[in-house]
C-alpha cells in the first residue's frame, strides 16, 4: 500500500488538476465494455469494441448500464467523459485508485466512488477501485480489471427478475452499490474466521513462530477495510437525503435500507478491529504466563538446592577438626540429610500449591 501511494504521488506530481493518470497496479491490455439496455419489455446486451459505440446507448430512452473495465485506458475515460460533459476532476478521480469513497453531486449527474474488497487466492486482501456516474436514464461504472460482484445484477436484468427493469437508473445505481456492500458481509465473515483461527493458535502449546506477523497482517487488513467502509455512511446518507430529480422518492427507501447495512458492516468492522488489537495483548500475556511458569520452576529448583549447597559447602571446607569427617557412617548420614531436606521442601511446596 505504501509503495502504491508513493508511486501515485510521483505520477501526479506537477500535473495540472484534472489530469487523467492511472496510478494503480492492475492493468488490462484490452479495453472491455459491456452494455445492458433495458426497460419493462425490452432488453439488449452487447459487448463493444470502441468507446464511441456507447454514445448511442447513453442517449437512448431505455435504462442503460455501461460497464467499463480497465482504468489504464485513460483515453477511453476521457472520451466518454467528454461526451457526457463530466467535470475534469471526476475523470481524474475515476483513474485515481487512491481516492477514498465519496459522492459528488452535479446539476445533471452524480459521481460515486466505492471500493470492492475481497480475499484473493493467497488469502490476501485485494482492493479494487470502482466508480459510478448516474445520469438521466443511465449508469456508467468504471472498474480496474475484469471480475466483480455484479453477476446477480446481470442475471436479474437478463431474466427480468425482481423490480430492476421496472425502475429507473437511480435504482440501478442502488442495486450495484448494494451488491458491493453485500460482498462486505462475506469479507467480514472470512475475517472473523481468520481471527478465530489465530485465537485457537494462541492457546496451543507451541504456537507458530510467525503468529506475530499474522496478527500485524490482520491489523493492516482491518484498517484498509475500515478506510473503505466508514466513508460509505456519508455517501449513502447524502444520496438518500438528496432532493435531486435523479433520485426518486421510492428509491430513497431502498437507500435507507442500504445505509442500515453499511452501519451493520461498520459495527462488525469495529468489533473485529478491537478483537485483533486484543490478539496481540493476548499473545503477549500468553508469552508472559509461559515465561512466569518457567521462572517459577527455575526458582523452585534453585530454592531446593540452596540448603543442599549450603550443607555441601560446609562439609567441603578444608578444616581438619570437623567432628563428622572421621565418623564411620558420616558420608551416608550426610546423604540421608540431603534427601530428607529435598523431599521435605517438595512436600512444603506442594502443600503451598507452588507445584
Amino acid at each position: 500500500m505504501e509503495e502504491t501511494t508513493h508511486s501515485s504521488v510521483k505520477k501526479t506530481l506537477g500535473l495540472a488538476p484534472g489530469s487523467v493518470v492511472y496510478v494503480g497496479k492492475k492493468t488490462s491490455s484490452d479495453l472491455y465494455i459491456e452494455v445492458f439496455d433495458y426497460d419493462k419489455t425490452f432488453f439488449e446486451e452487447k459487448e463493444l469494441d470502441h468507446i464511441e459505440d456507447a454514445y448511442s446507448f447513453i442517449d437512448s430512452k431505455p435504462i442503460t448500464w455501461i460497464n467499463i473495465n480497465g482504468l489504464n485506458n485513460t483515453e477511453a475515460i476521457e472520451k466518454i467523459g467528454g461526451y457526457c460533459n463530466l467535470h475534469p476532476l471526476i475523470l481524474e478521480d475515476i483513474a485515481n485508485t487512491q481516492q477514498r469513497p465519496k459522492i459528488d453531486e452535479y446539476e445533471n449527474y452524480f459521481f460515486v466512488v466505492l471500493k470492492m474488497l475481497y480475499f484473493d487466492q493467497d488469502e490476501k486482501l485485494a482492493i479494487e477501485h470502482i466508480s459510478f456516474v448516474l445520469g438521466d436514464g443511465f449508469v456508467i461504472s468504471f472498474q480496474e480489471s475484469d471480475g466483480d460482484v455484479f453477476d446477480s445484477i446481470r442475471n436479474r436484468i437478463r431474466n427480468n427478475k425482481g423490480r430492476i427493469r421496472s425502475m429507473g437508473s437511480d435504482y440501478l445505481l442502488y442495486a450495484l452499490m448494494d451488491a458491493v456492500v453485500d460482498n462486505y458481509f462475506n469479507l467480514i465473515e472470512a475475517m472473523g474466521d481468520k481471527i478465530e483461527e489465530l485465537e485457537d493458535e494462541l492457546f496451543e502449546e507451541k504456537p507458530n513462530e510467525d503468529i506475530t506477523y499474522d496478527i500485524q497482517s490482520l491489523k493492516r487488513e482491518i484498517l484498509k477495510i475500515r478506510r473503505a467502509v466508514f466513508p460509505l455512511r456519508e455517501v449513502v446518507n447524502r444520496l438518500e437525503k438528496s432532493e435531486h430529480e435523479l433520485i426518486a422518492k421510492k428509491t430513497q427507501f431502498y437507500l435507507r435500507d442500504l445505509y442500515d447495512h453499511i452501519i451493520q458492516v461498520s459495527e462488525n468492522v469495529e468489533i473485529y478491529r478491537d478483537m485483533i488489537w486484543g490478539l496481540m495483548d493476548m499473545y503477549m500475556t500468553t508469552i508472559s504466563n509461559k515465561m512466569n511458569e518457567v521462572m517459577k520452576v527455575l526458582t523452585i529448583i534453585a530454592t531446593i538446592f540452596i540448603p543442599l549447597t549450603f550443607l555441601a559447602g560446609i562439609y567441603g571446607m578444608n578444616f581438619e577438626n570437623i567432628p563428622e569427617l572421621k565418623y564411620k557412617y558420616g558420608y551416608y548420614i550426610f546423604w540421608a540429610v540431603l534427601v530428607v531436606v529435598f523431599i521435605g521442601l517438595l512436600i512444603y511446596f506442594k502443600r503451598r500449591k507452588w507445584l
